[in-house]
């Protein structure tokens, strides 16, 4: 087996490394997987509109990924988790980015509903598993 590697998102993934002692990716041969990302700045600011929040979300997991030699190319699933449901919105900003991260393929999707994420203002969290050839 080979030996896992971990990463840390330049920024944010600084402050989680020091304060709550975890990396955002792990690469263990050609599997790549994510902590959770959030739609949080460097600073852990989230945005008001929730399809703000979302589009954060995307480009956090595009820059955890590109951390450890991937990108939404590779991504074949995801997991979404959701504070407050999901309203129409939620699906059509996902579908939306889906669309434009990944526009050659469509990879497992898993949407879970939750009571509270990592942050209290935060609503949707998405962690993701990508294979690099």
């Amino acid at each position: 087996m080979d030996k896992p590697e971990f990463f840390v998102t330049p920024g944010y993934g600084e402050y989680m490394l020091d304060k709550l002692h975890y990396s955002q990716a792990v690469k263990i041969g050609d599997r790549v997987e994510t902590s959770g990302q959030g739609g949080w700045d460097d600073d852990l600011q989230i945005p008001e509109s929730l399809a703000d929040e979302i589009a954060q979300a995307f480009r956090n997991v595009e820059r955890t990924l590109a951390t450890a030699g991937a990108s939404w190319e590779h991504v074949v699933h995801i997991n979404s988790y959701h504070v407050g449901g999901l309203p129409a919105e939620v699906n059509d900003a996902m579908v939306r980015l889906y669309l434009h991260y990944m526009p050659n393929h469509a990879p497992i999707w898993t949407q879970i509903g939750v009571a509270a994420l990592g942050l209290p203002t935060m609503r949707i969290e998405i962690r993701v598993t990508a294979i690099v050839p």
